[in-house]
């Protein structure tokens, strides 16, 4: 049975729809990976030039609030941004609550904005590999993982 994660952040603009698409990556036969926003934006541009550069299609992603997610059960919800934790301290049907804190890059200045989605994208990942390896304890063949250098080896974990 797949894990179900639902990475949440304010907007479901950029950080959790970057989570979202990378944990697919990275391990979509053992994962079930949603995102979603408390007050949901609609898609970044930049998240979409983001992920494209690394060949992943996030275009027809879309911003989804969290309510379209009630009753359903996860067995990981992560926050990460700040007052997504704030208004979302408890979320009914999820077995475990996590925080992972990433600089809103949507709030970076105009000049520097394309290097900050690089930047969170890239630490989103290996934040990704990390918990794969450490938390959720996948032992499979081999588990690539975006940036990070980490290969997941049946007896390595």
């Amino acid at each position: 049975m797949k894990e179900r994660i639902l990475f949440l952040c304010t907007g479901n603009s950029a950080r959790s729809q970057m989570a979202e698409a990378l944990l697919r990556l990275i391990a979509s036969d053992h994962v079930e990976a949603e995102s979603a926003g408390t007050h949901p934006v609609g898609l970044h541009p930049m998240t979409v030039e983001s992920m494209l550069e690394i060949g992943v299609d996030v275009r027809n992603y879309r911003s989804k609030n969290l309510e379209e997610f009630v009753g359903q059960s996860f067995n990981y919800v992560i926050t990460v941004c700040d007052r997504a934790k704030e208004s979302c301290p408890v979320v009914p049907g999820a077995t475990h609550i996590r925080h992972w804190s990433f600089d809103d890059p949507a709030a970076a200045p105009l000049e520097a904005r394309l290097e900050v989605f690089r930047r969170v994208r890239d630490e989103i990942a290996n934040r990704l590999c990390r918990f794969l390896i450490e938390e959720v304890r996948f032992t499979p063949a081999a588990l690539q993982c975006y940036r990070c250098n980490v290969q997941l080896q049946p007896d390595s974990v």
